[in-house]
């Protein structure tokens, strides 16, 4: 009771239930009932306190004592709490009142001061604006007449660079006036953002009148010091000439010619400023490269001239029937110049700084000739086709020879460019598609096709591809090699679904012969067929491989990606490289090539089940046992099933190729294991004798015919080398084993018991079907 009535006293705290309960309630009025509910809450906390504290154990009251007194410290410190803040928060709300009131003085205290200042600044600025107008005028005088100041300079700069080169000139100090024409030059070049056009026309109109001059006189001396040495060399003898056979004051002619080489380089600035660029149209898509450089134009000059004297014409070689002409004059020139570039010109440019490669920039300007020449010929062939082809081949040619012979970059503006061209373009898809088509058709029409051409050498001929295969897949190649070097990934990705639509196609024309011969799956043809669908898929799934293709295979990802042609498993399966861009071509001649194979094996098979009629009559249960006979022979029902065996085996050997050959006999061994365990095993039962006759039939005569295409042919019939361990086991090792699968509780036992005598393959279930049909078992009384 005591107890109770200090809880309810340290609940209530001094005073419970007095005037000061009274004064509370009166002041929260209408929210007695809330406050109901929180006394509910308090009451139920310090229950659960109390409980937590003393609980059921009445020895744990003499606590109460000790937590009477920590409760009445703490709430003495509460309530000490409670008057200090109570007294402080008075004084800074008086503070903060205090600090407002004295902002709000010097706030006005500005705006006092504000005014006058206002309407003096205003008054000042009224006073001073006259003057302001007046000096902006004054400082817009000035910013013209230092405009004009500038615009003097400018000129009297540019007249005195001009007067300088005069004096050089009239000095014959050809040198120095060059220098002086590439600071003018440089100087035009600073003007060109500037909108003083009539200075701009000044500039440039002075540096025209100068390079015109220079560059003519230049011209003139390096033209006479070039005649010197026979440029050009029309012939690669003459070439080889001026090499062995310098011309007298051969020292002093090429230190003129490296002297003046020099000095045009000089004006190069200049020309490329005042000589616009010729340029093939748009369409054609040449790369940016810029002017050859001025002295190897002045050595093409007189090639130019010869090129449109012969082929732009109306001269008997210009033909457009004979591209191969000008591509070989061409190639003619640039072979006969190589090496008086290299040894007289390279030299001159590397010692003037200049990173150019005097073979190649000769090369670039005498392509540049074809380039104009095929851009005006092929409009007039685009709609023959045996010019056009022609046309193109011999362009191919050229190019091949000019980048593996000549090293022309690929960067360089060629004739690639031209054919890419969309129109051409277009019409070069259409005629190799055209001639391809006629190619296989040609081909096929023939019988002898079928027959391999490397037939009588064995190490060549290992896959025993017919020579329509490989006359297609040379076919193909040739068009890898045409198209490996245009300039685009698109283009090139054009070709490709050209050759992949010539393999589907192909592919059409293959199946539809062979179901021609489906009713001889084992002939000569059908297996031609089936050599030629497997090398096709095997070269294939070999270019898959090849960097040119896996460099069009992340093309195509690229353009798939960006037209969203493909979902992103096929995507993520191209860019892993898991798929290549064949796949597709793969997958269908796999296909084809194992119906194919099926069918031949289900015909084999057919036949080896009908010669296997009477062995499957064979009387297991009569036949003698091992030791009454004196040697085991081969079942006399058993030949006609082996002697179709081998001579398929052997027929189909000599017909397939070997990968071909070694899935066709895998398959056939898997199903003819199932026949025999499923139709002649399980299907009888067996005595002593007729087991041991199987287990001979199978060991020594069946499986050695597999022999000579695996080391354990047995391995491949694991459903009747496990079915004969079975059935011949000896009594007391069946009787044993029948026990132990009998009384098994659990799988491992028998699995381990099976595997004790060698049986991995067949199920417990099937191994007691097996001992079941043994009847050599001991008479037990039962």
């Amino acid at each position: 009771m005591e107890s109770r009535q200090d809880a309810r006293s340290w609940r209530s705290g001094p005073g419970a239930g007095g005037p000061g309960d009274m004064s509370i309630a009166a002041l929260v009025g209408s929210d007695q009932l809330t406050q109901d509910g929180d006394d509910d809450e308090l009451l139920l906390s310090v229950s659960a306190f109390i409980e937590k504290e003393v609980g059921s154990d009445l020895k744990s009251l003499k606590k109460l004592g000790k937590l009477i007194e920590k409760m009445t410290e703490d709430k003495i410190k509460l309530e000490e709490q409670v008057l200090t803040i109570s007294s402080e928060i008075p004084k800074r709300i008086q503070s903060a009142l205090k600090d407002a009131e004295e902002s709000k003085q010097v706030l006005n205290q500005f705006l006092e001061q504000e005014a006058p200042l206002f309407s003096s600044i205003t008054s000042h600025l009224l006073t001073a604006q006259p003057w302001m107008d007046d000096l902006g005028a004054m400082i817009t005088q000035i910013e013209e007449i230092e405009q004009h100041l500038t615009y003097l300079k400018w000129v009297s700069q540019i007249e005195e660079l001009s007067d300088n080169i005069q004096q050089y000139l009239m000095t014959n100090n050809v040198p120095e006036a060059a220098s002086i024409l590439v600071t003018m030059t440089e100087l035009d070049i600073k003007l060109q953002e500037s909108s003083c056009t009539h200075l701009l026309s000044f500039v440039r109109a002075t540096v025209k009148f100068w390079h015109k001059i220079l560059k003519d006189k230049l011209t003139s001396d390096f033209e006479e010091i070039l005649a010197q040495l026979h440029w050009p060399f029309i012939t690669h003898t003459q070439s080889q000439a001026v090499g062995i056979n310098w011309p007298a004051g051969a020292p002093e002619i090429y230190g003129t010619l490296e002297t003046l080489f020099c000095q045009l380089l000089k004006l190069q600035a200049s020309d490329e400023l005042l000589t616009e660029q010729k340029q093939l149209p748009e369409k054609y898509s040449l790369p940016e490269c810029p002017s050859v450089i001025l002295p190897i134009q002045i050595m093409l000059t007189p090639l130019q001239k010869r090129f449109k004297y012969h082929f732009r014409g109306s001269r008997q070689t210009n033909v457009i029937s004979k591209p191969e002409w000008y591509l070989a004059q061409v190639l003619m020139w640039i072979g006969s110049h190589a090496h008086f570039l290299d040894e007289k010109i390279q030299p001159i440019l590397d010692k003037a700084g200049c990173a150019v490669n005097a073979r190649l920039e000769f090369s670039r300007g005498l392509v540049m000739l074809i380039l104009e020449k095929l851009a005006s010929d092929i409009p007039c062939l685009l709609y023959d086709d045996n010019l056009f082809c022609h046309l193109v081949d011999e362009v191919l040619l050229f190019e091949r020879e000019l980048h593996s012979v000549h090293g022309y970059p690929s960067t360089f503006a060629s004739c690639m460019h031209i054919l890419s061209e969309e129109t051409c373009f277009q019409r070069w898809l259409t005629v190799e598609r055209k001639f391809a088509l006629q190619k296989m058709d040609s081909m096929l029409s023939s019988e002898a096709v079928w027959v391999s051409q490397y037939k009588d050498i064995t190490d060549v001929d290992e896959m025993k591809v017919p020579d329509c295969a490989e006359v297609f897949m040379t076919l193909l190649l040739v068009i890898t090699d045409r198209y490996k070097n245009l300039p685009t990934a698109p283009r090139k990705l054009q070709f490709l679904e050209l050759q992949k639509d010539l393999v589907d196609d192909f592919r059409i024309r293959l199946t539809q012969v062979m179901k021609e011969e489906t009713r001889a799956p084992l002939d000569f043809r059908y297996c031609a067929i089936l050599n030629a669908v497997n090398y096709i898929s095997t070269v294939l799934a070999d270019w898959a491989d090849n960097v040119f293709f896996l460099q069009l295979q992340q093309a195509a990802l690229e353009v798939f990606a960006e037209n969203n042609a493909l979902s992103k498993l096929q995507l993520g399966q191209l860019a892993s490289m898991e798929s290549s861009v064949f796949d597709d071509m793969i997958n269908l001649l796999e296909r084809l090539k194992l119906d194919m194979l099926t069918r031949q094996v289900d015909h084999v098979f057919r036949e080896v089940k009908d010669a296997a009629k009477l062995y499957k009559k064979e009387r297991w249960l009569s036949l003698p046992s091992q030791c009454e006979q004196a040697v085991m022979s081969l079942s006399s029902s058993a030949c006609p099933l082996l002697l179709t065996l081998r001579d398929r085996l052997l027929q189909l050997e000599q017909q397939l190729c070997f990968s071909l050959f070694r899935v066709f006999w895998q398959m056939l061994v898997e199903k003819l294991d199932m026949y025999i365990y499923q139709e002649i095993i399980l299907a009888n039962h067996f005595n002593e004798g007729g087991a041991a006759q199987l287990q001979f039939d199978m060991t020594r005569n069946l499986f050695p015919l597999f022999s000579h295409y695996c080391k354990r042919p047995e391995n491949y019939f694991k459903h009747v080398k496990e079915a004969c361990i079975i059935l011949n086991l000896n009594i007391g090792s069946a009787l044993l084993l029948k026990d132990v699968l009998q009384s098994a509780s659990e799988h491992l036992s028998a699995t381990a018991a099976l595997n004790e005598v060698g049986i991995y393959k067949l199920a417990q279930q099937d191994v007691e079907i097996l001992l079941n049909l043994r009847t050599n078992w001991p008479n037990t009384g039962k």
